[in-house]
């Protein structure tokens, strides 16, 4: 299991590899890459901030509960910090199981809690300013399903 919060760019391919390079006991690796995205055509980027320690021990936790909860053979998440520009990758999920079920759960649950219940602040800035990201309802009503 790995947990990395960082300013720094990834290469998600390179990621990726390395994962199931390691995971030689999985029969499915799934993977997710969230991209910074530019819904309106005028971001100029977006700041995510975190609270160093805690968003880290936050995001372990949504890990081990998946682990709980699914037989992983091993995870990752790597998320990102700081001015980020549309198109940019903002995150990523791997999961590694014996069986492609369970990997694409838990790597679906662990999305819908790290959009959720990981400790980030984002913000777009726009020509016109800067404006917090509210918390979406459709997130929170995601979250549900995992009861």
């Amino acid at each position: 299991m790995a947990v990395r919060v960082q300013e720094a760019a990834f290469d998600a391919g390179v990621e990726l590899n390395a994962f199931t390079a390691g995971a030689v006991a999985a029969g499915a690796v799934v993977s997710f890459t969230g991209v910074v995205r530019d819904v309106d055509g005028g971001l100029r980027h977006m700041m995510i901030e975190h609270y160093p320690g805690m968003t880290e021990k936050a995001i372990a936790g949504i890990v081990e509960e998946a682990r709980a909860r699914w037989d992983l053979v091993d995870a990752l998440v790597i998320h990102r910090f700081g001015p980020l520009a549309p198109g940019q990758p903002i995150m990523m999920v791997a999961t590694a199981a014996a069986h492609r079920a369970a990997a694409f759960a838990a790597a679906d649950f662990l999305m819908d809690y790290l959009k959720s219940r990981a400790p980030f602040w984002k913000k777009e800035v726009t020509a016109d300013g800067a404006d917090w990201v509210a918390a979406k309802d459709a997130d929170e009503a995601a979250l549900g399903r995992w009861d």
